[in-house]
């Protein structure tokens, strides 16, 4: 069980930072009376608006006094922050104190889950080993207090996201993130999408059993919902260090992120333009939906700070190259392309953003052209065109109809939950 927790309509800031700083405390009472150097994990600008970023920095602010803090986002893959980034997100915390990891050189090897358990846990979808290595400065240095932040939301690889997400993906080494992501696409993004326990979430509940059961951790996390007015808002907090945490979490967002809806014919979604600026991420807006789309219908994607593909360079050149172009085509050219071989979670990323041809997808884009989105197999249109006809302050999350008489459905932060319709919401 949680060591403790707090769940209601709307948890005000106050509030939350009360719970803060008795988390802090807590971890002075069960892990550390006096910690000398304690490591904080907050999930990446990506995940800003969960407010990880001031959660951390009142974090930092309640150890700095007597402790050496380090600041580690859970990047994965993304890109490092900015300076500037880092400000925007954490606030007063020094640049120095924030660490940028690598996941292609800072991996250590901690073991494996055996293909034989994957390919049981995912019902033959996958049959390798899926490697298991976490960032070395995590792994090595003797932290007195490690702290997990993170937002629990409907999450297309895991089910739901945080938890030990935070340690094999946002800290992941390459090889763990490229296993991960293919053994989860391959097993299937809408059965994964709103499962407590995902497949790849039974392998790495068993990796941090058998390898990390020693760390001195405890994750944070918040669940957000959209109140009365529309704005999006926190509505619970959990501090513990087992797996039940994660599951009281996450059974919160089950019931207040999954919104049941009829096929959608046309939905409008907005990207936020300080957060979102890859399709790699951008693409949330098509995880989060597709179970709501109906066939043939359309989802336009307002995307203000689009200006990638990828996240790295080597990535973008992949989604570029090959393109969302469905399941079967992305496999058929893994198997015989030693670039998509190589880095698997973005094959795994291809499939995961095509809508296998049974919907449309539009983009918007702030900074990319047209011919850069129609020959990765989406379609344009002109992102001031789109806030002329799809004015996002003037929608309401949810149906609208239009002056012309167009009825859409309207999310302004797809990432923030999961649209299904009845039928596929266990599919």
């Amino acid at each position: 069980m949680a060591w403790f927790y707090e769940r209601k309509k709307e948890i005000s800031r106050k509030e939350m930072e009360s719970l803060v700083v008795k988390s802090a405390n807590e971890c002075l009472n069960r892990i550390c009376k006096n910690p000398k150097k304690v490591l904080l994990l907050p999930p990446d600008i990506t995940r800003a608006h969960s407010g990880a970023g001031w959660i951390t920095e009142m974090f930092y602010r309640f150890f700095a006094p007597t402790a050496d803090v380090y600041v580690m986002p859970t990047l994965g893959q993304h890109l490092p922050h900015t300076v500037a980034q880092n400000q925007w997100m954490f606030g007063t915390i020094p640049e120095d104190k924030i660490l940028k990891h690598d996941w292609r050189k800072d991996g250590k090897r901690l073991g494996i889950v055996p293909k034989d358990y994957v390919k049981k846990i995912t019902e033959g979808s996958a049959d390798w080993d899926i490697p298991i290595s976490v960032n070395r400065h995590v792994m090595e240095e003797p932290w007195d207090i490690i702290i997990n932040v993170g937002h629990v939301v409907p999450h297309e690889v895991l089910g739901f996201a945080n938890h030990n997400k935070n340690y094999f993906i946002g800290l992941g080494g390459k090889e763990t993130i490229c296993a991960s992501h293919m053994a989860a696409a391959c097993y299937g993004i809408e059965k994964n999408l709103g499962s407590l326990v995902t497949p790849l979430r039974h392998c790495y509940n068993k990796a941090e059993n058998e390898f990390m059961s020693h760390l001195p951790d405890v994750y944070i996390q918040v669940v957000m919902a959209y109140n009365e007015t529309g704005e999006l808002v926190h509505t619970g907090f959990y501090c513990g260090n087992d797996l039940d945490t994660y599951l009281q979490a996450a059974k919160q967002s089950m019931a207040e992120n999954i919104t049941i809806v009829p096929p959608l014919k046309k939905v409008v979604a907005v990207m936020q333009g300080d957060e979102f600026f890859s399709t790699w991420v951008s693409n949330k807006a098509i995880y989060r939906t597709r179970k709501a789309m109906a066939d043939g219908g359309e989802l336009i994607i307002i995307a203000p700070g689009l200006q990638r593909f990828g996240e790295q360079d080597d990535v973008d050149k992949i989604i570029r190259k090959y393109g969302y172009s469905g399941t079967q085509k992305v496999m058929k050219d893994w198997k015989e392309n030693e670039d998509l071989q190589d880095l698997t979670h973005a094959t795994a990323h291809l499939i995961h953003g095509s809508s296998e041809g049974r919907f449309k997808i539009t983009y918007a884009p702030g900074h990319l052209s047209k011919e850069e989105i129609e020959s990765v197999n989406f379609h344009y249109l002109d992102y001031h065109k789109a806030i002329e006809m799809y004015s996002p302050d003037k929608l309401r999350n949810g149906f609208n109809t239009l002056l012309n008489g167009e009825e859409i459905y309207f999310i302004r932060t797809p990432s923030a939950g999961l649209w299904t319709t009845k039928e596929k919401l266990n599919s």
